[in-house]
């Protein structure tokens, strides 16, 4: 049998205030379709659908769209919440997903009530069992291992003891007769980030050990790490990674859906097929001259750039102008490095505004007399008889 394995969609994620809908919107609908053309038995969606826990109207409807979509291929659809989502807002819509072929779990279940899936697959008629751990924050992990392990949870205060006692739990009715998977939104200890991801809640007591899976899953889906990686452990842990690069950090990133094919009694087999829609992201370094020569080469890749040059007055509209898919437009570290200046003992009190102006620019790098002229123009306006009344002035 077969299932694809996909994970933090992030839609509605923007990029330097520029919005990707459209382009989110190719990449999903290349999933479809790998979906369709495999003719996988399910698809599981390991958390980070979205990229806010409030996502925007269009945001929604692109998600619904794909889930639907998904579901229309034949296959069944699995989607647990992120760190990113609203999971109880996705257990709200749970009747209405369930409606249309699609399992949604947005907080931590028993096995009873949603923590394991089930179903045959429609290649092969053999069951398939599917034990899904949705994102899971330390403050509410106490309380899901009381929910559903049952553990006095004074007896630890472990965050991976915690997930060790759930995940027991919900792989205890794990058969050798079927397919047992795991699906997860979770950080695995030395997993490689992909550059995007929200620090705060996937370092330090947020990191568990591979160790903590069981060896009778036939594959753990995991999502959260953005980067496509295989964890070492007792048996198959992979990342899908985010099928497309959300931020710079993740430019080196090769986007791609894992295919996973597996049977009773054998150890799952993963292709990696890749996602092709996304427009790349790039860095590129260089003079204003440099950076011309290269706007012939870039073609639709949105951009970072680094000018190797120092901070003047349209220098950043001079640079969009010839890289219009320049979202990030910075001066290279070695131009902008701060030089030293002498304060006056005065420390500024004597001192025209224009010369404590002077100085400000001076401490940013910029060198610049346009910008000095056009800030003693502006300030002779403020000074001008509209400015108010003046000291000595009787109102």
């Amino acid at each position: 049998m077969r299932f694809l394995h996909t994970a933090d969609w992030h839609v509605g994620k923007t990029l330097k205030g520029h919005s990707r809908l459209d382009e989110q919107e190719r990449v999903l609908r290349e999933i479809v379709g790998i979906a369709r053309e495999r003719q996988v038995d399910a698809v599981l969606v390991a958390g980070d659908l979205y990229d806010t826990a409030a996502p925007s109207a269009d945001a929604q409807k692109l998600v619904v769209r794909t889930l639907r979509s998904l579901a229309a291929t034949g296959a069944e659809v699995i989607a647990i919440a992120g760190n990113h989502d609203h999971a109880r807002a996705l257990d709200a819509y749970r009747p209405l997903a369930a409606d249309a072929g699609i399992t949604l779990v947005g907080e931590v279940r028993t096995a009873e009530r949603g923590g394991v899936v089930r179903f045959a697959a429609r290649s092969t008629g053999e069951p398939v069992t599917v034990a899904v751990l949705p994102f899971l924050s330390q403050r509410y992990a106490v309380r899901a291992a009381e929910l559903v392990a049952h553990t006095a949870a004074d007896n630890t205060n472990a965050y991976d003891q915690q997930l060790r006692d759930i995940l027991a739990a919900l792989t205890a009715g794990f058969s050798d007769d079927g397919v047992n998977l795991v699906m997860a939104h979770l950080t695995v200890l030395n997993g490689r980030f992909g550059g995007g991801e929200r620090t705060a809640q996937s370092i330090f007591e947020y990191a568990v050990p591979a160790s903590i899976f069981p060896i009778e899953a036939h594959y753990v889906a995991l999502g959260h790490l953005h980067r496509r990686q295989r964890m070492e452990a007792p048996c198959p842990v992979h990342y899908s990674g985010a099928p497309l690069a959300i931020d710079f950090g993740e430019q080196e990133n090769s986007p791609v859906v894992c295919l996973v094919e597996a049977s009773p009694g054998t150890p799952a087999r993963i292709t990696d097929i890749p996602v092709t829609s996304g427009r790349r992201l790039r860095t590129v370094r260089g003079t204003v001259a440099e950076l011309s020569v290269l706007s012939e080469t870039v073609g639709d890749d949105y951009l970072r750039v680094w000018v190797r040059e120092p901070a003047r007055a349209g220098l950043r509209e001079e640079v969009t102008a010839m890289l219009p898919n320049a979202l990030e437009v910075r001066i290279d570290r070695e131009f902008a490095a701060v030089p030293e200046t002498s304060r006056p003992s005065g420390g500024g009190l004597e001192r025209s505004p224009s010369e404590l102006f002077g100085e400000y620019l001076g401490t940013r790098g910029i060198v610049d007399p346009r910008v000095e002229q056009l800030f003693r123009r502006l300030h002779d306006g403020a000074e001008g008889p509209f400015a108010g009344p003046s000291k000595g002035t009787v109102g």
